[in-house]
Protein backbone atom coordinates (compact mmCIF):
# COMPACT_ATOMS: atom_id res chain seq x y z
CA UNK A 1 0.00 0.00 0.00
CA UNK A 2 1.53 3.42 -1.09
CA UNK A 3 2.65 5.80 1.99
CA UNK A 4 2.42 9.23 1.99
CA UNK A 5 5.25 10.98 4.77
CA UNK A 6 5.58 14.11 5.82
CA UNK A 7 8.19 15.31 7.42
CA UNK A 8 10.61 18.91 8.48
CA UNK A 9 8.38 20.66 10.94
CA UNK A 10 8.96 22.73 13.90
CA UNK A 11 8.84 25.46 15.82
CA UNK A 12 10.58 28.48 14.07
CA UNK A 13 10.85 32.31 15.02
CA UNK A 14 9.05 34.71 12.80
CA UNK A 15 10.84 35.67 9.51
CA UNK A 16 12.77 32.27 9.57
CA UNK A 17 12.86 29.72 7.08
CA UNK A 18 11.61 25.82 7.24
CA UNK A 19 11.60 23.31 4.43
CA UNK A 20 9.18 20.40 4.70
CA UNK A 21 9.88 16.67 2.71
CA UNK A 22 6.98 14.57 1.88
CA UNK A 23 8.28 11.19 0.38
CA UNK A 24 5.95 8.79 -1.63
CA UNK A 25 6.73 4.84 -1.55
CA UNK A 26 5.73 4.38 -4.80
CA UNK A 27 3.42 5.96 -7.45
CA UNK A 28 1.18 3.68 -9.63
CA UNK A 29 0.70 6.37 -12.24
CA UNK A 30 2.95 8.22 -14.41
CA UNK A 31 0.64 11.13 -13.71
CA UNK A 32 0.01 12.97 -10.47
CA UNK A 33 -0.29 16.10 -8.77
CA UNK A 34 1.56 16.47 -4.57
CA UNK A 35 -0.02 19.12 -3.14
CA UNK A 36 0.63 20.79 0.65
CA UNK A 37 -2.40 21.64 2.64
CA UNK A 38 -2.43 23.20 6.08
CA UNK A 39 -5.01 23.49 9.20
CA UNK A 40 -5.99 25.20 12.02
CA UNK A 41 -8.43 23.74 15.06
CA UNK A 42 -11.51 25.50 13.61
CA UNK A 43 -10.66 26.07 10.16
CA UNK A 44 -11.38 24.28 6.79
CA UNK A 45 -8.21 22.59 5.20
CA UNK A 46 -6.45 25.30 3.26
CA UNK A 47 -4.50 24.25 0.10
CA UNK A 48 -0.83 26.09 -0.09
CA UNK A 49 0.78 24.70 -3.01
CA UNK A 50 0.65 22.04 -5.92
CA UNK A 51 2.91 20.95 -8.15
CA UNK A 52 2.32 18.69 -11.28
CA UNK A 53 4.50 15.51 -11.92
CA UNK A 54 4.27 15.51 -16.04
CA UNK A 55 5.26 19.08 -16.64
CA UNK A 56 6.45 20.77 -13.07
CA UNK A 57 3.54 23.41 -13.32
CA UNK A 58 3.52 24.92 -9.55
CA UNK A 59 0.37 26.39 -7.95
CA UNK A 60 -0.07 28.58 -4.81
CA UNK A 61 -2.36 30.41 -3.06
CA UNK A 62 -2.10 34.04 -2.66
CA UNK A 63 -1.50 34.05 1.18
CA UNK A 64 2.20 32.33 0.36
CA UNK A 65 3.19 33.18 -3.20
CA UNK A 66 6.64 34.61 -2.83
CA UNK A 67 7.37 33.26 0.57
CA UNK A 68 6.56 29.20 0.08
CA UNK A 69 8.23 27.57 -2.97
CA UNK A 70 7.34 23.50 -3.87
CA UNK A 71 9.71 21.19 -6.02
CA UNK A 72 9.74 17.63 -6.63
CA UNK A 73 12.83 15.29 -7.44
CA UNK A 74 10.68 12.32 -9.21
CA UNK A 75 13.73 9.98 -8.73
CA UNK A 76 13.45 10.28 -5.35
CA UNK A 77 9.32 10.23 -5.32
CA UNK A 78 9.60 12.93 -3.38
CA UNK A 79 8.36 16.48 -2.97
CA UNK A 80 9.79 19.51 -0.46
CA UNK A 81 8.63 22.84 0.40
CA UNK A 82 10.63 25.75 1.14
CA UNK A 83 8.92 28.27 3.19
CA UNK A 84 10.64 31.62 4.16
CA UNK A 85 9.79 34.57 5.74
CA UNK A 86 7.40 32.60 8.08
CA UNK A 87 4.48 34.45 10.09
CA UNK A 88 2.70 33.33 13.16
CA UNK A 89 -0.45 32.98 10.65
CA UNK A 90 1.50 30.33 9.01
CA UNK A 91 1.64 28.28 12.06
CA UNK A 92 -0.84 25.07 11.25
CA UNK A 93 -0.79 21.18 10.72
CA UNK A 94 0.93 21.03 7.18
CA UNK A 95 -0.10 17.80 5.25
CA UNK A 96 1.36 16.34 1.88
CA UNK A 97 -1.60 14.79 -0.72
CA UNK A 98 -1.25 12.84 -3.36
CA UNK A 99 -3.41 12.86 -6.66
CA UNK A 100 -3.50 10.53 -9.45
CA UNK A 101 -4.16 12.36 -12.32
CA UNK A 102 -6.57 11.14 -15.72
CA UNK A 103 -6.63 13.11 -18.37
CA UNK A 104 -9.75 15.23 -17.16
CA UNK A 105 -8.04 15.63 -13.98
CA UNK A 106 -4.76 16.88 -15.20
CA UNK A 107 -6.93 19.31 -17.81
CA UNK A 108 -8.74 20.90 -14.77
CA UNK A 109 -5.59 21.09 -12.46
CA UNK A 110 -5.07 24.69 -12.62
CA UNK A 111 -8.66 25.09 -10.83
CA UNK A 112 -8.62 22.45 -8.85
CA UNK A 113 -5.50 22.28 -7.28
CA UNK A 114 -6.74 22.98 -4.17
CA UNK A 115 -9.61 21.02 -3.68
CA UNK A 116 -9.66 18.28 -1.80
CA UNK A 117 -11.16 15.72 -4.11
CA UNK A 118 -8.21 15.76 -6.43
CA UNK A 119 -6.50 13.82 -3.93
CA UNK A 120 -6.59 10.16 -3.52
CA UNK A 121 -3.64 9.82 -0.66
CA UNK A 122 -2.98 12.04 2.57
CA UNK A 123 -0.17 12.36 5.16
CA UNK A 124 -0.34 11.88 8.90
CA UNK A 125 0.70 15.52 9.06
CA UNK A 126 3.33 17.83 10.14
CA UNK A 127 3.38 20.46 12.89
CA UNK A 128 4.53 24.02 12.03
CA UNK A 129 4.80 26.54 14.69
CA UNK A 130 5.72 30.22 13.87
CA UNK A 131 6.57 31.88 17.37
CA UNK A 132 8.64 33.76 19.24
Amino acid sequence: QVQVVESGGGLVQPGGSLRLSCAASEFSSDYYAIGWFRQVPGKEREGVACISSSDGMTYYSDSVKGRFTISRDNAANAVYLQMNTLEPEDTAIYYCAVGRLNLRKRLQLSATWDSWPTYDLWGQGTQVTVSS
